[in-house]
C-alpha cells in the first residue's frame, strides 16, 4: 500500500501555517521534548526546521520514544529533500 508521510515542523509557533501538509509541533528547548504526533509508531516522519537543528533533536526525540520511521528533512538547505518536498 501507499506510505503515509507526516511531516513535524519544528517552527516555534504552532499556529503559523510554515507549511501546507504539515502538522506544526514545535520543538522546546525548556523541556527538550515535543508534542508526540498521534500517529502509529510506523509512520514514516520527515522532522524540519529553519536550519536542520531543532528537526535533528526532533528525530532524536520521536525515536527515543519509539517512533521507527524518522528522517531528519533539515531545513531550506538541505536541497535534495526540500526539492522532493518542498511545497509539501
Amino acid at each position: 500500500g501507499d506510505a503515509k508521510s507526516l511531516a513535524v515542523a519544528g517552527f516555534p509557533d504552532k499556529d503559523s501555517n510554515f507549511r501546507p501538509n504539515a502538522i506544526n509541533l514545535p520543538w522546546s528547548r525548556e523541556s527538550n521534548s515535543m508534542e508526540v504526533p498521534e500517529v502509529d509508531k510506523d509512520t514514516p516522519i520527515i522532522t524540519h526546521c529553519g536550519g536542520g537543528g531543532r528537526g535533528q533533536k526532533a528525530k532524536d526525540y520521536l525515536e527515543s520514544v519509539g517512533f521507527t520511521k524518522v528522517l531528519n528533512g533539515g531545513g531550506p538547505k538541505e536541497t535534495e529533500c526540500w526539492a522532493e518536498y518542498g511545497d509539501k
